[in-house]
């Protein structure tokens, strides 16, 4: 019986820190934990309400995502991101992303393609209803996936790898402009192109595309919130 405890315990601890997790990710996107800032567990650890080994914990998850870095004796600092990063990610994103649209529309099927069709209607799905972290991690599924179709699993790393040190911060005031959508839209279109075998329209679609996220990333680094607002009201059950 203790074992059972135990399991039960540990199960507990997990999805507490797993939800701390998902409340730093939406603080991130919305802006409220600012690139370049210093945060401690224990001062997130106060606003949450709760002990500090959680949020230690799911700060070290989000370092191995590159969203923060530890920071000796002080605690995690946001991962920051300038112009110059943005541009050679966006370079290298296009010069992979693009061919392999080609490629994968040549060779792979319809029946292929269209598997992917609700994961861009999510995309389109969640703009609409103003959910970030659902419109992020939709679009990461639905990249990622679709690269996956070549068959090179080392490119699809490479891929997640830049999706993650060019994770967009403070969205909410583009999405509250309705910027999200057409990006979000290009998605289904690409799809499209891909399913009617139209090779060199589908490329200039994914060019286009990672153009329009690039813009996003520069914008939203301009609208980045000041105040970072009480994050307990995020520690909901998920």
């Amino acid at each position: 019986m203790g074992h059972l405890e135990q399991r039960n315990l540990n199960t507990t601890r997990e999805r507490l820190r797993d939800q701390v997790a998902h409340a730093l990710r939406a603080a991130l996107i919305s802006g409220e934990l600012r690139p370049g800032e210093v945060y401690s567990a224990p001062v997130l650890a106060e606003d949450f309400g709760i002990s500090a080994t959680p949020v230690r914990e799911a700060m070290l998850d989000l370092t191995r995502e590159g969203l923060v870095e530890p920071v000796r004796n002080k605690g995690f600092r946001v991962t920051e991101v300038n112009e110059r990063d943005l541009d050679q990610y966006t370079e290298i994103r296009t010069l992979i992303e693009v061919p392999m649209v080609g490629r994968i529309t040549r060779t792979d099927s319809r029946a292929e393609l269209e598997e992917l069709r609700p994961v861009a209607e999510e995309i389109v799905r969640a703009a609409r209803d103003h959910d970030l972290i659902g419109y992020l991690e939709a679009d990461r599924r639905f990249h990622l996936s679709l690269l996956a179709l070549a068959g090179n699993d080392r490119l699809v790393e490479t891929v997640g790898d830049l999706r993650k040190r060019s994770r967009l911060y403070g969205l909410t005031a583009l999405d509250e402009r309705d910027q999200l959508l057409p990006s979000a839209e290009e998605h289904l279109e690409l799809l499209d192109l891909m399913v009617a075998g139209d090779v060199e329209a589908a490329e200039a679609c994914m060019t286009r595309h990672l153009g329009h996220v690039r813009s996003l990333w520069a914008e939203s680094a301009q609208e980045q919130k000041p105040a970072r607002r009480g994050l307990h009201a995020r520690l909901k059950p998920r």
